[in-house]
C-alpha cells in the first residue's frame, strides 16, 4: 500500500470560509443594486456597469497574478487581497456619488484578482490528492458568501440604507486574520518545499495543440456559464419585482435561495469529478441546464423559483471540475491556470452584465431572461475535451 498525504482540513476550511468572506463582501454590491439604482437614479446599463467595473479589474489582473507567483512564492499576499476589498466596502458604505461606487467596485475586483489565484494554490496544496473534493470545498465558502450577501442586504442593507455596508468591514477584518494565519501555514509548506530535493517538472499529458484546444473549449463553456449567470444574479431581483410584483427585501431572499442553491451545487462536482472524471461533470453540468434555462421565462412565481434552485444545483456543480481538469492539462501552472479561469470567469461575468444591462433596457428584463435561456446549449461543445485523466490504481494489502 501506498503511503498518501492526508487532506489538511483545518487549512481547506479556513481558506473556504475567507473564500466565504470575501464573496459575500463582493455580493453586497449585487444584492444593494435596487438602493443604489434609487439613490443615484442609475439605469440598466449603469447597473451592468458597476458589475463590469468590479469583475473587470478582477479578469485583468488575476492571470498576471497567478503567474507572478507560479514564479515567485507570496504567501501574505492573502490578507493584502482581503485589504483592498475592505478599503472598496467603505468607499462603498460613504460613496456620495456613482463614480465613487465605480471605485469602490474597482477596489473590490482589485482583492479578488490578488486572493483567488493564491488561495486556490493553498487549497490544492492542502489537499492530500484529492484535488477535486478540495477544489470544491474551496469554492463552496465562496458560493456560500454569495448567497450570504442577498440575505443580509435585506435584513439590515434595505432597512438601514447604504451606510450600513460599513459594518461589514469587520468581516473584512475577520477574514484578514484568518488569511495571515494560512498565510503562515503556507510559507511554512514552502519553505519545506525548498529543502527537498528538486523533482522534475511535470509533463503535459497532451501535446501542446491539444492542450491550447481543450482550454479553448473550456474557455467557451466559461462563458456560457458565466454570462448566463450574470443575467439570473444581476437582474434576478429587478425581474421578480417586474414580472410577479414582489417586494424588495422579498425579491432578496429569492436571490439568496438561488444562490445558496448554487453552493450546495458546487460541493457535488469535485467529489464526484474526483470518481469518475471531469469530463462527465462538465458535460452534465452545463448541457444539462439548458431544458431548465429555457422553460425558466415561461414559469409563474413557484416553477421561477423551483427551476432556479435546479439549475444552481446543476450549474455551479461545473466550476471546480473545469478549474482541475485545466490544472491537470498544464501541471505546475497552477496559479497562472487559476487566475486564467478566475479572471475569465469574472470577466464574462461582468461582460454579461453590462451587454445585458443595455438590452435590458432597451427592450426588458424579460426579454432578456428569453435570450440567455440558450446559452447553456452550448454545453454541448463539452463533447470535444479530451479525456486526460490517468487510469486509477488501486492500493492492495
Amino acid at each position: 500500500m501506498t503511503d498518501r498525504p492526508s487532506a489538511s482540513f483545518g487549512v481547506l476550511g479556513a481558506i473556504s470560509a475567507s473564500h466565504m468572506i470575501n464573496d459575500m463582501m463582493q455580493s453586497l454590491i449585487l444584492a444593494i443594486y435596487p438602493i443604489l439604482k434609487g439613490d443615484f437614479h442609475l439605469s440598466f446599463g449603469q447597473i451592468g456597469l458597476i458589475t463590469l467595473t468590479y469583475q473587470l479589474t478582477a479578469s485583468l489582473f488575476q492571470p498576471l497574478v497567478g503567474l507572478y507567483t507560479d514564479r515567485r512564492s507570496t504567501p501574505y499576499s492573502l490578507p493584502v487581497g482581503m485589504s483592498f476589498t475592505l478599503i472598496g466596502l467603505i468607499l462603498l458604505a460613504f460613496a456620495p456619488s456613482f463614480a465613487i461606487v465605480l471605485l469602490a467596485a474597482a477596489f473590490v475586483g482589485t482583492g479578488s484578482s490578488i486572493f483567488h489565484p493564491e488561495s486556490s494554490r493553498v487549497a490544492r496544496m492542502a489537499s492530500g490528492g484529492r484535488h477535486g473534493l478540495a477544489q470544491s470545498l474551496f469554492q463552496v465558502g465562496g458560493n456560500t458568501g454569495s448567497a450570504l450577501g442577498p440575505l443580509v442586504a435585506a435584513a439590515i442593507i434595505v432597512p438601514f440604507g447604504q451606510r450600513s455596508v460599513a459594518w461589514f468591514g469587520l468581516a473584512a477584518l475577520v477574514g484578514i486574520l484568518l488569511l495571515t494565519q494560512v498565510s503562515k501555514w503556507y510559507a511554512v509548506q514552502q519553505a519545506a518545499a525548498k529543502a527537498r530535493p528538486a523533482q522534475r517538472a511535470a509533463v503535459p499529458p497532451l501535446p501542446r495543440g491539444k492542450v491550447i484546444g481543450a482550454i479553448g473549449v473550456l474557455l467557451l463553456l466559461i462563458f456560457s456559464k458565466y454570462f448566463y449567470i450574470a443575467g439570473i444574479s444581476s437582474f434576478y431581483t429587478f425581474y421578480l419585482m417586474d414580472k410577479f410584483g414582489v417586494s424588495v427585501q422579498s425579491a432578496q431572499v429569492y436571490l439568496f435561495v438561488f444562490l445558496f442553491a448554487s453552493a450546495l451545487g458546487t460541493l457535488v462536482g469535485g467529489p464526484v469529478g474526483d470518481r469518475i472524471g471531469r469530463k462527465p461533470v462538465i458535460w452534465a453540468s452545463i448541457l444539462g441546464v439548458a431544458p431548465f434555462a429555457l422553460l425558466l421565462p415561461h414559469a409563474d412565481l413557484f416553477w421561477t423559483t423551483t427551476l432556479t434552485i435546479i439549475i444552481g444545483l446543476i450549474l455551479s456543480s461545473a466550476f471546480s471540475a473545469i478549474l482541475v481538469y485545466a490544472q491537470e492539462l498544464m501541471p505546475g501552472k497552477v496559479g497562472m491556470v487559476s487566475g486564467l479561469f478566475f479572471g475569465f470567469a469574472f470577466g464574462m461575468g461582468g461582460l454579461g452584465a453590462a451587454l445585458l444591462g443595455l438590452l435590458a433596457d432597451h427592450t426588458s428584463i424579460d426579454f432578456v431572461y428569453r435570450v440567455i435561456a440558450y446559452l447553456p446549449l452550448l454545453g454541448i461543445v463539452a463533447a470535444l475535451l479530451p479525456n486526460v485523466e490517468r487510469p486509477r490504481r488501486f492500493a492492495t494489502a
